[in-house]
């Protein structure tokens, strides 16, 4: 028998369960998994393999693109940079989170996340890529320019995901103004006259824009069968409108009250895996572990930080809040199914072969191998 790949001496993180033997990929199909040491095929010295992880909200391409204030970088050397940094965390599969509408103070413009759209499909089409990218639209729904942005992504298929966000301090992630005025002018060095002034600008264009954006934007991704996400709902009201627009998928609930009303209705809740590593949420809203501990969580996305999937993964299953692959599942199986991917996300036979060697010997897990579609990649 001849095959693509073949690790053995591997304790492979199944669906259900974790076994000790081999998987073959042939193809760029997982083709078998069984148990026991093969003596064909890399000895993987009892390493955990895991599926490819699959990364739903991602912002980390613009700070490749935007490394310091007035600062552009090449376009495709930005998505080639965050791409490697992705693939060493082992994500194989990334939706790499673009924003739609120009917040008061954000420096880049539509036409930036236009050009990295387009160097992610250049990057693809030339093989430059060690992960497999998609698009997610991060749709600041207050924002003046919300339509005129969402429309320069119509029509590319690339486009699988979209988050109807609001992100006017006083309510959803910034409930308390305590919390977004350290965070917000310790981050700008603004003085208090204008934090003031900014807050009430942000005010106006929300009761303005917010739900006609949010509407005619969840209509035209219905239209186009892209996945709808909510972002920081806070409360049952929140996700009543949410439901109402045809999401299916909810990001980062702030609140206890929001992801309970969440799981009710259906929908997948996703958190940060940030908030769970360092033990709760930068912004004092409600602690992943907790909604891992009553369970109200689904999905983790590496948000900011694309190492901190594989390592909150691991460090639950350490804490025993979950079972090692309930916890895999919420980085692989659940991402993908959420977003539609019902090829990857799973070690079984018939499944894309993306795999992860991961080493457990220290507090923090280690990355030694990643296989997209049974290709290394890093």
């Amino acid at each position: 028998m001849t095959a693509d790949l073949i690790l053995t001496n591997a304790r492979i993180v199944l669906a259900d369960r974790v076994v000790h033997g081999t998987v073959v990929v042939r193809d760029g199909v997982v083709a078998a998994v069984d148990e026991g040491v093969s003596a064909l095929g890399e000895d993987l010295d009892g390493d955990h393999v895991v599926p490819g992880i699959v990364e739903l909200h991602t912002d980390h391409l613009e700070n490749h693109y935007a490394p310091r204030p007035k600062v552009r970088w090449n376009p495709l050397a930005s998505v080639q940079a965050h791409d490697a940094q992705v693939a060493a965390s082992g994500i194989t599969t990334v939706f790499d989170a673009l924003r739609c509408g120009r917040g008061p103070d954000d420096e880049l413009e539509s036409a930036d996340m236009r050009r990295l759209a387009d160097a992610i499909e250049a990057g693809v089409a030339a093989d430059r890529l060690r992960a497999d990218h998609f698009i997610h639209l991060r749709c600041e729904v207050s924002a003046p320019d919300a339509l005129e942005a969402f429309a320069l992504f119509e029509g590319d298929d690339r486009v699988r995901l979209a988050s109807l966000m609001d992100h006017t301090p006083g309510q959803r992630q910034f409930v308390s103004l305590d919390h977004h005025r350290v965070y917000y002018m310790g981050k700008t060095g603004m003085t208090e006259t204008a934090y003031q002034a900014m807050i009430a600008e942000r005010r106006r264009l929300s009761e303005i824009h917010a739900e006609p954006h949010r509407r005619a934007i969840a209509e035209r991704c219905r239209a186009a069968g892209i996945v709808i996400a909510s972002h920081d709902d806070a409360t049952a009201a929140h996700v009543a409108e949410s439901v109402d627009h045809g999401v299916s998928l909810a990001e980062f609930p702030t609140t206890r009250e929001a992801a309970e009303a969440a799981h009710a209705a259906g929908l997948k809740i996703l958190m940060g895996a940030p908030n769970y590593v360092r033990g709760g949420s930068h912004s004092g809203n409600v602690s992943a572990r907790s909604l891992i501990e009553a369970g109200l969580l689904d999905i983790l996305s590496s948000d900011y930080v694309p190492f901190s999937l594989i390592h909150a993964a691991f460090m639950a299953a350490e804490d025993g809040v979950l079972s090692l692959p309930a916890a895999i599942a919420t980085v692989t199986r659940n991402p993908a199914a959420a977003a539609g991917l019902h090829d990857r996300g799973v070690i079984e036979p018939g499944r894309r072969g993306d795999l992860v060697r991961v080493r457990t010997d220290h507090e923090v897990p280690l990355v030694r191998a990643v296989w997209r579609q049974g290709r290394r990649v890093s």
